[in-house]
Order: structure tokens, then sequence, then C-alpha cells
């Protein structure tokens, strides 16, 4: 297996990961990554392969588990109660509570509301430049997913404060500071929802977070710690991926000089999360000895799942790094795959098509004022801002 180096903090990395994955992936379906001193997966074949491989998972086997850093408890006892975290039986339990209450008919009830707030941001949109990430692109998925779990609008700016201080456990650029934030984030996040799911036990409401408290399976329902740890869960992943979806896709748009409004929204939709997805790494872990792809892991081991590669594979597309919004939907990996597919992915889809059509239809001489960067927060990969002007 070859040995690959590559700091997912340097700058030229950061603004474009591609060309790494490009070299990556001639070498075969896994590399040795020196710098996360992890096996990675880096083809599409190897990626869904390992997503949809019940030998492996995302529960840390239990003689690897330990208390953790006190600093860090508060952080620590969301992730314990998490669905993302949870295996079998645990996450079939979980995730059969969840998709109780989180179910189609509830997300279709959306589309108009949706539709009404993507408009209404618009209106409101400046004639001199702007940064659209704080503006629309975030806007759009938060304010969609306190309606859906019914948290009230008002309070997004603290749900966006204690979700961007949690998930910044999982960049490469963490720091002491960055764990000190995030166990406070936590520990304010969970005071608040635990406050708030009692009001929805004596007043309930036909909205997500009542819907969470009544589900149950085989006698079962949800307990306060799963309920909170559920809903961060559902408030952080609701609406991190879709900003940076919609930020990277209309970046590519912009860039290239493409009119949306010559395509079909679907296909425009799956090019962006295929092209430039908002998280490129998931980890796995192994659970018994497996042989697969040349290689043995022995349990314990933790292999990285680099979505962003895979979704790129020359073998799946032809001419991966060009943008085209025509090519045939083929399945990515940008939302996942196996038991851990995200239960949010035809919400994500939904908010993008909308907010993607009426940005594009009442915009249509947007365009960039100011150069785009990423933000160094690998292995998610989104934009720092993304400054426009109508």
């Amino acid at each position: 297996m070859k040995t690959v180096f590559q700091s997912p903090v340097e700058p030229g990395f950061v603004q474009d990961p591609y060309p790494f994955y490009d070299k990556a992936r001639a070498y075969g379906d896994l590399v040795y990554w020196e710098d996360y001193n992890k096996i990675a997966a880096v083809s599409h074949r190897a990626v869904q392969v390992l997503l949809k491989d019940r030998r492996f998972g995302r529960e840390v086997p239990a003689e690897l588990q330990g208390p953790g850093p006190a600093h860090l408890a508060p952080w620590l006892n969301v992730e314990a109660h998490s669905l993302l975290e949870a295996e079998p039986p645990r996450h079939t339990r979980l995730r059969a509570l969840v998709m109780r209450a989180f179910t189609s008919r509830a997300i279709a009830t959306l589309e108009p509301s949706i539709r009404d707030l993507s408009h209404s941001l618009i209106d409101r949109f400046p004639d001199t430049p702007f940064d659209l990430l704080d503006a629309f692109c975030t806007q759009v998925p938060v304010i969609t997913i306190c309606r859906l779990l019914g948290v009230p609008e008002e309070m997004s700016p603290d749900l966006l404060r204690w979700s961007h201080a949690m998930v910044a456990m999982y960049q490469a650029s963490r720091t002491r500071e960055t764990e000190d934030t995030a166990a406070t984030a936590a520990r304010e996040f969970s005071a608040f929802l635990s406050n708030y799911i009692e009001q929805r036990r004596t007043d309930p409401q036909d909205d997500l977070i009542t819907r969470l408290i009544t589900a149950e399976e085989d006698g079962k329902k949800l307990s306060h710690d799963e309920l909170v740890a559920t809903c961060i869960l559902l408030l952080n992943a609701g609406h991190e991926a879709t900003v940076h979806s919609l930020g990277n896709g209309v970046k590519t748009v912009l860039q290239l000089g493409i009119d949306p409004r010559d395509h079909a929204i679907d296909g425009l939709v799956e090019e962006i999360l295929r092209y430039d997805p908002p998280l490129h790494m998931f980890t796995r872990y192994a659970y018994e000895e497996v042989d697969l792809f040349g290689h043995t892991f022995k349990r314990g081991d933790e292999v990285a799942l680099l979505l962003g590669a895979a979704n790129r594979d020359p073998s799946v597309w032809a001419e991966p790094n060009r943008f085209d919004p025509t090519r045939p939907i083929v399945t990515n990996t940008s939302f996942g795959g196996g038991l851990h597919f995200c239960v949010g992915a035809p919400l994500a889809r939904l908010e993008m098509r909308i907010a993607l059509t009426a940005l594009f239809e009442r915009c249509p001489n947007l365009r960039l004022s100011a150069d785009p960067e990423y933000s160094n927060t690998y292995h998610f990969h989104g934009l720092t801002r993304l400054m426009v002007q109508v």
C-alpha cells in the first residue's frame, strides 16, 4: 500500500484538495495517509463498500473506549447518545424512532415554507456587495430546521453559534481552545433543549420535537439524553452541510459562468453535491479481521473514507474534474451510505432545489464581487464567505 503525505491544514490543500485526491487514487483503492496515521479509501468502489459493510462501523470498539478528558464531558455526553455514533442494536432502535418522526410527509409540508422563505430573503438583498452565505445560504436551512423541530426562529443565532462550536471538534485544525468552546456549547445547547423538551411534554405541538417525544418502537421511547442528542444532531446536520452545499454550488456556477436556468434543477443539485461536497471524510472502525482491496484490517483499525475523492473517480464519471449538470445521475457518496445514510438527505435536496431555483430566477445577473476562499476546516469543505452583487 502506498503511503501519501499531505497536511490537511496546508493552505493549498484547503483551497483545492482534488489534485491530492487524484494523485492518491492513482495508487489504488486504499492508501496510507501519513498525516492522519490511518488508511484512507479513495476510490468510489472502496468508499461505497466500506460505507455498507456491516463489519465496519462508527462506534468505537468497546476495548478502545475510555472515559475521555474531563474538560470535554458535556460534548462527549452528547456524542455518546447520538444516532450518528451508534451501531446496531442501539442504532436500529434510535433510527427507527427518528424515522417515525422525520417522515416524508413532514418534509413535504415544508416546501411552501421554504419557497416563501427563499423569496423573502432575496427581497432583502442590498444593491451593494454582500455575503450570500450569511444572507441566504445559512438562513434557508437553519430557519427551515428550526421550523421543522419547532424551535423558535429567533434562537437561530445561538443555534448557529453552538453548532459551529460543536462540529469544529471534527476539524483537522482542532486545538484545546476548540475543545473548551465545544464543551461550553454542548452544555448550553443541551440545557436549552432540555428545557424546551420539557415544555413540549406539557404543551405538545405539531412539530418534530413533539413527534420525537411520542415516538415509540417495540415499547421503547427515546431517553431524555437521546432526545437531546437527536435534536442537536438534527439541528447541526440539518443546516451545516446544506449551507456549504449551497455556497459551494453558487460559487462554482458563478465562477464558470453557467446559467443554471439552462439546466434541470435535479441534475444541477446532484452535480453540485458530487463536484464539491461539504463533507470530505467519514471514518469507520473495523469490528473483525477483514480482507479488502489487498489489505487485512484488524479489529479496531480506523479507516478514513474520502467522499471528495470518491466523487471524482474517473472510473465512474467521465472527466470527473469538469462540472457538468447534464451528466446522467449516478449515486455519489456525499450523504454517506449504508446504515448511516443521512436521514436528512431528502430535506437537503428539497432545500437546494427550491433555494437555487428562486435565487437564479430572481437574480439572473448575480455575480461574484470578491474571490471566494475556503475555510481551514477539513474534513469539512466550505467557504469563509461568498461576496456577491445582484
